[in-house]
């Protein structure tokens, strides 16, 4: 009988940020039920150099397949191959820009575009500031046509003491989107 996990898709833009990307990735892994698809972008390669300490070898270990971004072919671009949805961490604008007007040039904006006309959900989690009017009517669009917005914005009610601490909130909070229970929660819910 074949394996019965369930599937994510992970895109990961450009943006500043890679490091939230990077972390849902290391929780992701601990979860036996679930597998990651993962599409890094052209830019995104160089903003995890210049962000983090990983190298792209490192971030492909952290995921159960991985794809090239001008792979149009991979299985997530079908909407025949069953997912939860898809996580785009960071979404950068231009990502945002091409989703928003089905521009499906490379891997990430057409599993993006499969997730919409399969209704499955897609979240994408903006990184960018300030924001100007073009940007707000981008993600008004998105949420128009099915896509949930979620910049990635801290929250400082549970007090945290380090970015990690910053980083493993909004992370959690992604999971939270998808119906993901962690073992443990990676920060104190409000009460």
């Amino acid at each position: 009988m074949k394996d019965k996990k369930q599937r994510l898709i992970v895109g990961i833009s450009g943006a500043s940020g890679a490091i939230y990307a990077i972390r849902l990735l290391e929780i992701l892994k601990t979860l036996p039920y679930l597998e990651t698809h993962v599409v890094v972008s052209r830019a995104a390669k160089q903003t995890i150099t210049v962000e983090t300490d990983y190298s792209l070898q490192k971030v492909r270990s952290l995921c159960d397949e991985f794809y090239a971004s001008q792979d149009i072919g991979a299985a997530i671009s079908s909407g025949s191959f069953r997912t939860l949805g898809m996580i785009v961490v960071p979404c950068s604008i231009k990502t945002l820009s091409a989703i928003v007007h089905s521009y499906t040039d490379d891997l990430i904006t057409r599993a993006a575009d499969v997730c919409l006309k399969e209704r499955k959900p897609l979240l994408l989690c903006v990184r960018e500031t300030p924001l100007h009017l073009g940007h707000l009517r981008l993600m008004t669009q998105a949420a128009e046509i099915g896509a949930q917005i979620a910049p990635l914005m801290p929250a400082f009610y549970n007090k945290p003491q380090t970015v990690e601490d910053i980083i493993n909130q909004s992370v959690n909070r992604l999971c939270d989107q998808f119906g993901i229970v962690l073992e443990q929660d990676l920060f104190e819910r409000w009460k």
